[in-house]
């Protein structure tokens, strides 16, 4: 967390898009039954939602 608010927002919106589409890939393999980690989906989840909350706070 202390590693994202020390970033600019620029950086922020590059990370977002970059953990979206990680995001995007996850869903695909879960649907395939090619994902062996699950959890990896919600913890990506949870990276997106807190650079969003620190994105907003900048705002």
């Amino acid at each position: 967390m202390k590693e994202l608010t020390t970033k600019s927002p620029a950086d922020l919106q590059k990370l977002l898009t970059e953990h979206r589409e990680k995001l995007r890939e996850l869903r695909f393999k879960d649907s395939n039954r090619q994902l062996k980690n699950i959890r990896e989906i919600r913890e990506t989840r949870e990276t997106i939602a807190r650079i969003m909350t620190i994105l907003n706070a900048k705002a």
